[in-house]
């Protein structure tokens, strides 16, 4: 392994350390208030921190590991249905924002499944006030296209996380932030493909990949 591959393998981790460490401190709370609580309904409601705060910590773990990891469960292809499994809490645990989905049942190539996972992160970062994310897919011939649209009243993405999701950043620039961005961008280049990134205006943003699926 590369410098370059420990170093954005390092980004990766802090990454998810920086994602798991608002629930774990809630479970760390929520166990603090509980030895000392002694009243039976603030007890039950320390229990009902804990579990949500261990749920949250847990889908995100399910989520990253299909994302950033090797995904050692799953063989070349992956069934679509496990991607949603793991997308659909990370969006919808709010409560603010709404999940579309139309990508077909068949299996996927794992670097495609990969590519859809970190465009959804990255779309989902962007609905700041919420509002509905819509994910698509169509496999071609020999191509996999995916498509992500955020809809909301208010959409921010970093010029920093579009330059690494467009390849107009250099590699010496990614940064925990941007990781996720760069990983969607290598893969699909890799794979003898593309992103696109339309024009983000205040309340829509639509990001399009393609992943030749003959070289996946």
């Amino acid at each position: 392994m590369s410098d370059t591959e420990i170093d954005f393998a390092s980004l990766l981790c802090s990454r998810l350390c920086h994602d798991l460490l608002s629930p774990v401190g809630a479970m760390n709370n929520g166990l603090e208030l509980l030895a000392d609580e002694h009243d039976p309904e603030m007890r039950q409601r320390c229990m009902d921190l804990l579990a949500e705060s261990a749920k949250a910590a847990a889908d995100k773990l399910k989520f990253f590991r299909l994302a950033f990891g090797a995904a050692g469960g799953f063989g070349s292809e992956v069934d679509p249905k496990e991607a949603r499994m793991v997308i659909e809490p990370l969006i919808t645990s709010s409560g603010r924002t709404v999940l579309e989905w139309a990508v077909p049942a068949q299996m996927m190539p794992k670097r495609a499944v990969k590519i859809l996972l970190n465009l959804v992160l990255l779309a989902n970062e962007a609905l700041v006030r919420g509002g509905t994310l819509f994910v698509g897919a169509e496999a071609g011939l020999n191509e996999q296209e995916i498509v992500i649209r955020a809809s909301g009243t208010k959409i921010v993405m970093d010029s920093a996380v579009r330059d690494a999701l467009t390849g107009k950043l250099d590699a010496s620039m990614v940064d925990s932030r941007t990781a996720a961005a760069w990983m969607a961008h290598t893969l699909a280049l890799q794979g003898g493909g593309m992103i696109q990134l339309a024009e983000p205006d205040a309340e829509h943003l639509v990001i399009g990949a393609l992943v030749r699926t003959s070289q996946v």
